[in-house]
């Protein structure tokens, strides 16, 4: 899917050992980390490394795009992010620190900060943050990461044809060239070209590509439907309750202060049951309400080493242990990337699924996550598509998305990532679990 968000790295591995995420299109990792406690079924730490930490995570509010954040600019969500509780607790002063994002400076961070942007469609900050192997590596103490995404304003550019004449007449040398080039402009020059949110490779929309995977895979309407309503009710008691302490309230300037997500609308399953498909039509079973929806968002994770974060009087909310990558074929396989980077995350970090108390898989579409719940339960699959003698295993309800996931909450595509690893570890902690795992996908089959 097509996105622009300037993003935030950090060194850190990022799924499997104390909270695993994963995330999952045609890209995946897995990262895993644990949070901060006493309770141990099994130490992940290795002898000689350092431990890296998640000190603090934090998001603006995730909109529907086109809503209150319509008339404002990427970096000033990204700023808005950074500045608050990251900004206050990040170790300025010391010189050994990194900071992914160009918004830096608006923040107030030191311009003797080195910083740099990242992209990789969806699982942008996940990549931003598994730079974190830089504090393991002894180049920084301390990382901020993230990222900012912005579908109210997205780049719109003149056609090719009109493109190549400007480019010319900017060339040209004599006021004859100049008048001949612009005599050259036909009304067809004038198209805009749109954002094409297609996959280079296959030049298919994400949407299409969920709608054959869930036909694929046998994923009614009716479980689509019954998944988003789960999602949207599951965020609903979340938000309602104060669990999704990592939204700060930002003043948009002109408007009203902004503190929540304005995209959760638990619903009913006759109203899910009247829209119509919104990709392959008029049989397709994905539609507006069981997909992800574009969002305007930003996000922001510190991340220390154990030793700098304590010295400086913090108390981390997880340890970040490891992660995967893996890549499949963008066409048939785009969005199954939580169920060939699980297992590969797990296997690293010498867990099983019954190790992990809290999941959060990224929710593209209903029928992407129904999808992979039924290939990992799949002996076939595993061993025809995987290599594997046996499946991978389906995870816990009790134990998935439990605070809702991106198709309520929202998916900004640079975001999502730190959003993913900020809740695991406040999952965590109010569940009182040990292993988290997250697992998300991005566009070109890649997965994290």
């Amino acid at each position: 899917m097509w996105s622009w968000h300037p993003t935030l790295w950090f060194c850190l591995s990022f799924y499997i050992a104390t909270l695993l995420f994963t995330f999952v299109f045609p890209l995946t990792l897995s990262v895993s980390v644990s949070p901060v406690q006493t309770k141990s079924k099994k130490t992940l730490a290795k002898p000689g490394v350092k431990n890296i930490v998640l000190v603090d995570g934090v998001r603006t509010p995730f909109l529907t795009s086109g809503t209150t954040y319509a008339d404002l600019m990427p970096h000033d969500l990204a700023r808005a992010a950074l500045h608050c509780r990251i900004h206050r607790t990040f170790p300025h002063k010391n010189e050994r620190v990194c900071v992914f994002f160009q918004a830096s400076l608006g923040a107030g961070f030191s311009d003797k900060i080195p910083c740099h942007t990242v992209t990789m469609a969806c699982i942008s900050s996940n990549v931003a943050m598994t730079t974190a192997g830089m504090i393991a590596a002894g180049q920084c103490d301390a990382i901020v990461a993230g990222g900012v995404e912005f579908m109210s304003d997205v780049p719109i550019r003149h056609s090719r044809k009109m493109r190549k004449t400007m480019l010319a007449l900017n060339r040209a040398k004599t006021l004859g060239q100049r008048l001949s080039l612009i005599g050259s402009i036909r009304m067809a020059h004038l198209t805009p070209e749109l954002p094409a949110v297609a996959e280079f490779s296959t030049a298919e929309t994400m949407g299409h590509s969920a709608d054959r995977l869930a036909a694929a895979f046998g994923v009614s309407r009716l479980e689509q439907d019954e998944f988003a309503l789960r999602s949207h009710t599951l965020a609903k008691q979340a938000q309602d309750s104060g669990l999704l302490s990592d939204v700060i309230s930002f003043k948009v300037p002109g408007r009203d202060m902004v503190s929540k997500d304005n995209g959760i609308r638990p619903s009913s399953m006759e109203q899910l049951a009247k829209l119509k498909p919104a990709f392959i039509k008029p049989h397709g079973t994905v539609t507006a309400a069981n997909s992800s929806f574009l969002t305007d968002g930003a996000s922001a994770v510190l991340i220390m080493s154990e030793e700098k974060a304590l010295a400086m009087g913090y108390k981390p909310k997880a340890y970040l242990r490891d992660f995967v990558y893996v890549s499949q074929d963008p066409k048939d396989q785009l969005l199954l990337g939580p169920t060939y980077g699980t297992p590969k995350v797990l296997e690293r970090a010498g867990l099983t699924m019954n190790d992990i108390d809290v999941f959060e898989f990224h929710e593209a579409f209903a029928g992407q996550i129904m999808a992979n719940l039924k290939a990992m339960d799949s002996d076939w699959f595993a061993q025809t598509y995987m290599g594997r003698k046996t499946k991978v295993g389906t995870p816990p309800m009790e134990k998935f998305n439990l605070w809702g996931g991106s198709l309520s909450l929202g998916h900004p595509f640079g975001a999502t990532g730190c959003r993913l690893v900020t809740t695991v570890a406040h999952r965590l902690q109010k569940e009182g679990g040990q292993y988290g795992l997250v697992a998300a996908c991005a566009a070109g089959g890649q997965v994290t």
